[in-house]
């Protein structure tokens, strides 16, 4: 086995085994996630030399009559616990146990049945509770393992719920001690017109599309053997993690006779989604979705013909479930080729009678879909034929709903059906970036593009091309800025192209936004990572998330994350470096997010930036249905 590869349900098992043998835990303990510690760069090194490598297996979970949440490693060859600590900050991901023991005990509390009865709800199966992440511990609640929930009503069971929230009414639970705290806003009419999407529910459908089939009679272009990936010219090691979802680990692009590293990893650090609006219902949201839920654990059984087209490789994943037992989510990776249009064309028109040359792009994607409540998040790797890398990510599922009233701000949250309106929110992605350009150690240069009024151009619109390198930690905290088509530059310096120019890939962002939420805010001091869209620190395989990572459940925040990290200003030029890129939206919800979002796409492009000599597509053939 690779030190790369993800944990099987085996060694889960045994590392659960030792875990339990060691003592350490209650039998009112649970676990949240496990996976298979990241390896050093050193034992990745010494498996490649052929020596043996033992594998860590990380638990972490909570328990409940300590109070507090745990992380373990074991050695699993070895059979032993290599270390445990309890958690001083943040507590282990909310899990399906604390979900069932907020609903049961939300059914049978008096305030909630009483609040219920004053809104004239008193058919219990009605009532859909939907547990949700406290943030931080509120003052009402100021310590234990603290869930909020809010509630939606049914009119039958297949309905869509979401479109009828119950306005005003919110509780909080320690789901360690059992107390629980309910807050009435008072009642608002509940919204009562069907939002419903499901197809059973649609009274007609389009006539005019015709059938679309991806047929690829030789079988596809791609190889998959274990989660070691082959396409063309690039080959990589996919996986899903717990905490960050899908991961891709030693991407490499065959170039001549050359097999050149590129990134040792890449994949999702964290992500925060803080909300707007000042309602009862909504104005203490800002979720992480990466470490407060298991994103990994979030992730769908891809379905073919649905979520993927074409002629498809599934690979599954193994999760942890509360009760230690270990879980097969099948098909949980998609990966396939699609066509994507024109790669390169010229026509010479001085000479019509030759052909355009003309090819056609094809890219190899790597995918994976999380559904996290009422929110979807679909996740996208991109590899292209010319060297390029892009991530992006698919926003779509349920909008968050509120009741319409006489004192709901529209400013804040839009009105997007009748009765019913949707908070303005920020979905903010960090990804973190593990360059390996053709080994060696690293740099980051900023490119501005300005107009050059000095220059020797006669009509003075002169352009040039600034380029800065960033020296300390605290020099690469940066920001976008379109105006100047400002990008980021990967470079080894020891590694030179043909011109004798080091050798990169520029991070190309998109428009994006940055954290809104001010400093002393909660969302402000858990999510620091997102005020800048991009950090470069120097490599420590202690630093892995960009905020507080498995533990940021109800983790005061405090800097901790990429603020911290950085504070040091330690040098980053022409070392071992990890840069960490934030891109997402502010989602300003509109009626046709109603009632289910179309897909709204965000993400970044990395573009070899003189990797190569030339372009590394000249050698794409000719599409044989060409016409000539």
């Amino acid at each position: 086995m690779h030190p790369l590869d993800p944990c099987t349900a085996d060694e889960l098992t045994s590392a659960v085994a030792v875990l339990r043998a060691a003592d350490k835990l209650s039998d009112r303990a649970f676990f949240s996630a496990g996976w298979a510690a990241e390896p050093s760069r050193s034992d990745v090194a010494r498996h490649e030399a052929g020596e043996s490598v033992d594998r860590l297996i990380r638990l972490i979970g909570h328990d409940r009559n300590q109070g507090q949440s745990f992380e373990a490693d074991v050695a699993v060859g070895t059979a032993t616990l290599a270390a445990f600590r309890w958690v001083e900050e943040g507590q282990a991901p909310i899990s399906m146990d604390d979900v069932m023991q907020v609903i049961f005990a939300l059914v049978e509390h008096p305030d909630w049945l009483a609040a219920l009865e004053a809104r004239g709800i008193t058919d219990l199966d009605k009532v859909h509770v939907e547990p949700w992440l406290a943030g931080i511990n509120p003052p009402q609640m100021p310590t234990g393992r603290v869930i909020r929930a809010i509630a939606f009503l049914h009119e039958h069971p297949e309905d869509n719920y979401y479109a009828r929230p119950i306005e005003g009414l919110t509780a909080y639970m320690d789901a360690d001690s059992g107390e629980i705290l309910v807050e009435d806003h008072g009642a608002v009419p509940t919204p009562m017109e069907a939002a419903d999407y499901a197809a059973q529910f649609q009274d007609e459908f389009r006539d005019d599309i015709k059938p679309l089939d991806i047929v690829q009679p030789d079988g596809p272009s791609f190889e998959v053997d274990g989660h070691l990936i082959t396409w063309q010219k690039w080959s990589m090691r996919v996986s899903v993690n717990a905490i960050e979802g899908l991961v891709i680990h030693d991407v490499r692009y065959r170039d001549g006779d050359r097999d050149r590293t590129v990134f040792h990893r890449m994949g999702l650090s964290d992500m925060v989604v803080p909300y707007g609006d000042a309602s009862p219902l909504h104005f203490w949201k800002h979720a992480f979705d990466a470490g407060e839920t298991s994103l990994g654990h979030q992730a769908n059984s891809l379905t073919l013909g649905c979520d993927c087209l074409g002629e498809i490789a599934y690979l599954d994943a193994v999760m942890l479930q509360n009760d230690g037992e270990p879980r097969v989510l099948e098909n949980a990776i998609c990966t396939h080729e699609e066509d994507f249009g024109i790669l390169w064309k010229h026509t010479n028109v001085f000479q019509p009678e030759l052909p355009p040359e003309v090819r056609r792009s094809r890219r190899f994607v790597v995918s994976c879909v999380h559904t996290v409540g009422n929110y979807e998040y679909g996740f996208f790797w991109y590899f292209y034929q010319d060297g390029t890398i892009q991530l992006e990510v698919k926003l779509t599922g349920i909008i968050g709903a509120s009741a319409l009233h006489a004192g709901t701000d529209l400013e804040t949250s839009p009105q997007v059906g009748p009765n019913v309106t949707s908070p303005i929110h920020q979905h903010l992605f960090c990804v973190r970036l593990d360059p390996a350009l053709d080994g060696g150690t690293n740099s980051v240069i900023e490119t501005n593009v300005e107009v050059d009024t000095e220059g020797p151009h006669a009509y003075g619109a002169g352009f040039r091309a600034l380029a800065t390198p960033l020296r300390t930690e605290q020099q690469a905290k940066r920001v976008i800025d379109p105006a100047a088509s400002r990008t980021w530059k990967i470079i080894n310096p020891s590694s030179l192209n043909a011109m004798g120019q080091p050798v990169g890939y520029k991070i190309v962002p998109p428009s994006t936004p940055t954290l809104l939420p001010p400093d002393e805010s909660p969302a402000g001091q858990r999510g620091g990572f997102a005020r800048h869209n991009l950090w470069v620190t120097q490599y420590d395989e202690d630093q892995h998330y960009a905020g507080a990572g498995p533990f940021t459940n109800l983790h005061p925040g405090h800097g901790v994350g990429l603020p911290s990290y950085t504070a040091d200003d330690r040098p980053i030029d022409d070392t071992d470096i990890v840069v960490w890129h934030t891109f997402g939206v502010t989602h300003v919800p509109r009626p046709e997010d109603w009632p289910v979002m179309p897909v709204e796409y965000v993400g970044f492009t990395m573009m070899p930036a003189g990797f190569f000599d030339q372009n590394p597509a000249l050698d794409v053939p000719p599409a044989s249905h060409c016409s000539t």
